[in-house]
């Protein structure tokens, strides 16, 4: 599972900015863990159930990969055109996973094991997704050149715009790879069924 956060995605392509040094897109991960408590398999996989992060208005998953994404143009301007010098990133990924809060015998501790090395799997795979998007992203709007553009208010558009464009794509890629992993007799229903055996 995961959720993208637009908030602040393209605030920062608003007003015309000049930044130092590194260019390209800084990558930041964090981890979160929620407490699960259980004797058996099922009992672990409905403690997920309950206390798991939310996942739309009325389901909770099992773990969840956060990203959002915001950026800093550097713009050079001239009395003819205006063009994206340098479009510098930062992508921050939070992953959240389940977390045994009780003790728990040696054989549910090696299936517990193995399922939460799936599940994290998983999850750096949505991450790997959000850093491909972020790249692309990058790319797409570094160069972008609008001629007689005073003020650059036409090419902060055209870098919305393509910014947008790149966020669906890696979005639907985001929700293909979840149908993937989750349909019938994928590798999240295999975990779960090792898990509950």
């Amino acid at each position: 599972m995961r959720r993208f956060f637009w908030a602040g995605i393209l605030a920062g392509l608003s007003a015309l900015a000049v930044v130092p040094a590194m260019a390209g897109v800084k990558v930041s991960e964090s981890q979160k863990t929620y407490p699960v408590s259980g004797s058996s398999g099922i009992a672990l996989l409905q403690a997920m159930d309950k206390s798991g992060p939310k996942h739309g208005f009325l389901t909770r998953a099992i773990a969840q990969t956060s990203y959002s994404v915001s950026w800093t143009i550097e713009w050079g301007e001239t009395r003819t055109a205006c063009r994206v010098k340098r479009a510098d990133g930062k992508l921050d990924i939070t992953y959240t996973y389940p977390r045994v809060s009780n003790a728990i015998t040696p054989q549910l501790k090696k299936r517990w094991n193995s399922f939460l090395s799936g599940v994290r799997r998983h999850e750096l795979q949505h991450g790997e997704i959000a850093r491909q998007m972020a790249r692309a992203a990058e790319k797409a709007v570094t160069g972008v050149t609008i001629q007689n553009d005073p003020g650059c208010r036409k090419s902060r558009r055209e870098v919305k715009r393509r910014m947008a464009e790149v966020y669906a794509d890696y979005e639907a890629r985001q929700i293909r790879f979840d149908s993937k992993e989750h349909k019938g007799g994928g590798k999240v229903e295999d975990l779960i069924a090792a898990l509950i055996r």
